[in-house]
């Protein structure tokens, strides 16, 4: 079996990876300090069930819609009703009934280009948090959901890419996606992402074996390089493990 990162949970497949994380940030929202709570939503099709899931008899029931805020770690600047819009999917996995608030769901805007749309991204996150600066004792986020792509990027931080390198900006944009489809993207920043009560990571499947073996033997991919204010987190399947 591949040697998995610290703090790894070993999970069956990918349906006990996303009832996992449904369980997981429904503990982190209800435990929020605050009035509101903050999730960042990740892309992929493991978070699009646990999206679902949420939003289902079991688990519906246990959210509180009301207080929570969604907001997104990464989008590719298309349409929001395009196929490969990370809005459309999340929209598409809680459902046409959806019991988000209109007001609870902050997209990124993506009409004005990368750039103009990390920008306005940025603002909208510092309104939501009441200052400037991130404050490593007060956590914007209390939940971070992140993936591990193929090339061992996550959110829209790729190998080789400039935003890597950002620790100032809240958001920024990537004019050129490190894999297909070679598009342009806007990514919260690795600071932005380690302001969380909890980052947690989901990987499923065959086609993560790769990746996982690569951070095993030590080699700087961008997802090595994420962290957390308070809690990080892995849920793996046994596929992905070769277990």
């Amino acid at each position: 079996m591949i040697a998995l990162p610290a703090n790894t949970q070993l999970m069956p497949d990918a349906e006990a990876t996303a009832r996992a994380a449904a369980e997981h940030l429904i503990d982190m929202v209800t435990t929020s300090a605050g009035e509101r709570a903050a999730v960042c939503l990740s892309g992929g099709s493991t978070p699009k069930r646990l999206y679902a899931l949420l939003a289902s008899p079991g688990f519906v029931e246990r959210v509180p819609w009301e207080r929570v805020h969604w907001f997104f770690g990464d989008d590719r600047v298309v349409p929001w009703n395009d196929p490969l819009s990370n809005v459309r999917m999340v929209r598409e996995a809680f459902g046409h009934a959806s019991p988000v608030p209109p007001t609870h769901l902050h997209f990124m805007p993506s009409d004005e280009g990368a750039q103009a749309g990390a920008h306005a991204y940025e603002a909208t996150l510092k309104d939501f948090y009441g200052a400037d600066r991130l404050d490593p004792a007060r956590p914007l986020f209390d939940l971070v959901l992140l993936g591990l792509g193929s090339d061992g990027h996550t959110a829209s931080l790729f190998p080789g890419k400039s935003a890597l390198q950002e620790r100032e900006a809240w958001v920024a944009p990537v004019a050129e996606a490190g894999m297909e489809p070679f598009v342009p993207r806007i990514t919260l920043t690795f600071p932005t992402l380690a302001s969380a009560r909890s980052v947690l990571f989901l990987v499923n499947g065959a086609g993560k074996r790769d990746p996982l073996t690569r951070l095993a033997s030590g080699e700087e991919l961008p997802a090595a390089r994420a962290t957390s204010a308070g809690s990080l987190t892995w849920f793996i399947d046994r596929e992905a493990a070769d277990a």
